[in-house]
Parts: C-alpha cells; sequence; structure tokens
C-alpha cells in the first residue's frame, strides 16, 4: 500500500522554523522525484520545492527561496522541508507528492503550518 505520511507541521511565531517531514512506504521512493505542495485557505495547491530522485537537482518557488531547503534521505525513505524565518504568509498546509514521468503522483494526507504571533 502507498503511503506519504507527512509530520512536522504545527504553530510557529513570525520568524521562526519548522522541519517537515514526509515518510514513504510501499513503493520505491528513491526512484521518485519528490516535492513539497502547499494550499492555503481560498487558493489553489502550489509548488513549494522539488528535488530529484537522487537530490542532485532543487527547485524553489520564489516567495520561499533562500528560506526553505528541501532534503532527501533515500536510505529512510524520507524527504524532509526545512523551513526558516517563516511568515505569516507561509500558512497552509503542506503536502508531500512523490511523482515518476508524467503519470504517477502520489500524495500524502498533509500537515498544518500555522504561522502566527
Amino acid at each position: 500500500q502507498v503511503q506519504l505520511v507527512e509530520s512536522g507541521g504545527g504553530l510557529v511565531q513570525p520568524g521562526g522554523s519548522l522541519r517537515l517531514s514526509c515518510a514513504a512506504s510501499g513503493f520505491t521512493s528513491s526512484s521518485y522525484a519528490m516535492s513539497w505542495y502547499r494550499q492555503a485557505p481560498g487558493k489553489e495547491r502550489e509548488l513549494v520545492a522539488g528535488i530529484t530522485s537522487a537530490g542532485g537537482l532543487k527547485n524553489y518557488a520564489d516567495s520561499v527561496k533562500g528560506r526553505f531547503t528541501i532534503s532527501r534521505d533515500n536510505a529512510k525513505n524520507t524527504v524532509y522541508l526545512q523551513m526558516n524565518s517563516l511568515k505569516p504568509g507561509d500558512m497552509a498546509v503542506y503536502y508531500c507528492n512523490a511523482g515518476k514521468g508524467p503519470w504517477i503522483s502520489y500524495w500524502g494526507q498533509g500537515t498544518q503550518v500555522t504561522v502566527s504571533s
């Protein structure tokens, strides 16, 4: 059974940090590109960061460049999103995605990130 389980979300003050984790199981995640998306209330889901299967290439949304870092540990079947200098605009449900080619895409159930003082 394919599963992506996100964790690490929560409430943080502006300027604070969180590290999200996404644990994959039921498939060979090391051969998949992994991404983090987020969706704020009333907005479309947007790509936050992505990383290739071997971790050699990473991409980020302009809004998070320099503040967020995506990484992966294929030995642990886990991808991470380190989020620093959080802003109220970062508040959203964060989703993990595993993708391979144009047809295969798996999603986690999401973890809530709340940025508020």
